[in-house]
């Protein structure tokens, strides 16, 4: 009976010993051990695109990336959720693949409820339609975006339909970014084909302000900036409603 008793102290000992205790998982995990708690009242989904932008071909493991395929669904998940009164998408890219980026962007763009981007660290290449496909769009003063030339690689292209095919696709970039945002198509162009401004290549690196001046981005802001005007579009829409119940 001794040695049975002592054996299960023993086993209940070794069992508290293996189990990680809350905090610890969290100093693991996130380095801290206090962590802001997610409101289950909160009425704005937050969605996040950093990395690579990966879209029909697998990118490598050690890449960061966003698959596009599970945006997707989210998109639709946030349009179909009736506690979801806003969108807050967030930008750190390096850009990836150009279909998949214009398909994010134009979901973003169609859906029926109120969405604020904000740009920190980077915009880049396709990240700039996803940046201006919503409502209203911040950029950090410190994050920059770089509008290129759409290409596959920096080899020059002989077959025509290859180049025709690429044309096209740039052109539906160029109207979809024109068309949300405030910059013509003139001068985007001028900033996607400038000569000199990136090393060895064709293109335009806008910094915080300047994507401001150029009407690419609507607002420099941060954080509190994005939700204090995304709860204001949430407020608008809220009151419209409200005006078409009662007119019917």
């Amino acid at each position: 009976m001794r040695n049975g008793s002592n054996g299960d102290y023993d086993s209940e000992k070794k069992n508290e010993e293996t189990k990680t205790s809350p905090t610890v998982e969290k100093i693991q995990q996130l380095g801290q051990t206090n962590v802001p708690q997610l409101s289950q009242d909160s009425n704005i989904h937050c969605l996040t695109i950093i990395g690579q932008i990966e879209g029909h071909m697998q990118l490598p493991p050690q890449n960061k990336t966003t698959k596009y395929e599970h945006l997707i669904p989210q998109l639709v998940a946030i349009e179909q959720n009736p506690s979801i009164k806003g969108l807050l998408i967030v930008l750190n890219t390096v850009g990836g693949d150009v279909e998949a980026g214009l398909a994010i962007s134009e979901m973003i763009s169609t859906l029926s409820k109120p969405s604020v981007s904000i740009v920190l660290g980077g915009g880049h290449s396709i990240g700039v339609p996803i940046a201006v496909s919503t409502d209203y769009s911040f950029i950090a003063e410190t994050a920059t975006m770089t509008i290129h030339p759409i290409r596959l690689t920096g080899l020059v292209i002989g077959v025509p339909q290859t180049f025709e095919y690429l044309d096209k696709m740039q052109e539906r970039v160029i109207k979809f970014v024109t068309r949300q945002s405030k910059i013509s198509e003139e001068v985007f162009k001028d900033l996607m084909f400038a000569k000199g401004n990136l090393t060895r290549d064709i293109g335009t690196n806008v910094v915080g302000a300047h994507a401001v001046e150029i009407g690419l981005i609507n607002e420099v802001g941060g954080i509190g900036s994005a939700m204090k005007k995304l709860n204001e579009l949430i407020a608008l829409k809220r009151n419209d409603s409200q005006e078409k119940r009662l007119l019917q």
